[in-house]
């Protein structure tokens, strides 16, 4: 088996698993989109018709899922991918009709309060959503028992508590590990503002597997990118789950 077609898990991802691997590694931007997504979604409660804010949508492969597979409307909002980008994608995903694309900067997001039924942010929160005051201004956007989820990558334990980040993963992504914060950081984070009712936060025993199968697949997609990709690789083989995984998290605001 290529490491492409390892990508297809219906065992474990059948939803994702319907989309064309290939499709989904020409949209990478980090480790699997859809496989987050999907796994999220099992904690948050998206209908037909709602209004769904994805959060730094990258290339857009999360809006196209988001969309297909719960028939919500979505607002794809990415500060370094040009909209007109993004809607080609959705044109030829054939949901241009249901995802609209739009520039923002996270910490001023031109929308109008109360507007959104759910907001969800996938391997993108952890560059914007640590500050104390961003919960608190995040869901001025979401209506009253609005749904919020977020999927981040995530340390099995604090910085803080291990005194450093641990040095094969200091060597791959420096500083920004600290704020790869654990499942039970963030539960403690949120909950404390008193806005919202956390509903989930967990780790993904797995999360260390799934990065390695998809960072393998795109050297495999474009072998020119092997030199860049390989200390991921490294990385994720010699951790092996002991430190590096990704927090689901996902909450109700009251």
């Amino acid at each position: 088996m290529t490491a492409v077609n390892a990508l297809v898990r219906p065992d474990r991802y059948p939803r994702s698993s319907r989309y064309d691997p290939g499709w989904v590694l020409d949209l990478d931007m980090g480790p699997h989109p859809l496989w987050l997504l999907e796994d999220l979604a099992e904690d948050l409660d998206l209908r037909p018709g709602m209004r769904v804010l994805d959060l730094g949508s990258g290339k857009g492969a999360s809006s196209v899922f988001l969309a297909r597979e719960y028939g919500v409307r979505v607002v794809a909002a990415d500060w370094w991918i040009a909209p007109e980008r993004a809607a080609a994608v959705f044109a030829e995903a054939g949901v241009a009709e249901s995802v609209e694309a739009v520039r923002a900067e996270a910490h001023a997001l031109p929308f109008e309060e109360g507007s959104f039924d759910a907001v969800v942010s996938i391997d993108a929160f952890e560059y914007f959503g640590t500050a104390d005051t961003y919960l608190p201004y995040l869901l001025r956007f979401l209506r009253p028992g609005g749904q919020l989820g977020v999927a981040t990558p995530s340390l099995t334990r604090e910085v803080r508590e291990l005194g450093a980040v641990p040095a094969h993963v200091e060597r791959v992504v420096g500083w920004e590990a600290m704020a790869w914060h654990t499942a039970e950081w963030w539960r403690f984070q949120w909950a404390t503002t008193g806005l919202v009712d956390v509903t989930s936060a967990r780790s993904q025993p797995d999360a260390w597997q799934d990065w390695l199968l998809w960072t393998r697949a795109c050297v495999e997609r474009r072998p020119e990118t092997r030199d860049a990709r390989q200390p991921v690789i490294d990385m994720l083989a010699e951790d092996r789950g002991e430190f590096l995984t990704f927090a689901l998290l996902t909450a109700r605001k009251h």
